[in-house]
């Protein structure tokens, strides 16, 4: 497996505060990535003020996680930056927050000249799958995606 540099958090800029990768965001779930094959992959362990239901992880923060394991698919396999236009979340079995570290898993299902569909996984500490998502995303021009999106570029992961 190969990490997956942050090229946001390596600007030093404290306005990049994303809920979901800055370490910058005091309240964010602060994820980091890694590559293997054609999956992106983060560990993270879960927190009690992210929960719903006693011990149970709030299912509105394992559709982030796996929006943002899916953000990274496109940044990093798409080569460029894009915008998440549909979500389907399939919750599977709770993930509870005492059972500690949970991996995330995502790869692209199909891509098409300015779409992408991305298939993403929530595994509980046991291995076995307790989210899993289809997320569709719309994929910008790199030119767009660097100008108005600050992409930096494919190289800079």
């Amino acid at each position: 497996m190969r990490k997956i540099k942050n090229p946001y958090a390596a600007s030093g800029r404290l306005d990049y505060q994303c809920f979901g990768c800055s370490p910058n965001n005091p309240i964010g779930l602060h994820l980091e990535f890694w590559e293997k094959g054609e999956e992106v992959i983060a560990k993270w362990m879960p927190r009690k003020s992210l929960q719903g239901f006693r011990d149970v992880l709030h299912g509105g923060i394992q559709a982030t996680l796996l929006d943002e394991i899916a953000g990274w698919v496109v940044q990093t396999q798409c080569k460029t930056a894009g915008v998440t236009t549909s979500m389907e979340v399939s919750y599977l079995r709770p993930v509870l927050v005492s059972d500690g570290e949970i991996t995330l898993r995502g790869k692209v299902m199909e891509t098409g000249s300015r779409m992408a569909i991305i298939g993403a996984e929530l595994l509980g500490h046991d291995g076995k799958v307790c989210a899993s998502a289809v997320i569709k995303y719309f994929l910008f021009s790199e030119d767009k995606a660097t100008k108005e999106y600050f992409y930096p570029g494919a190289d800079a992961f």
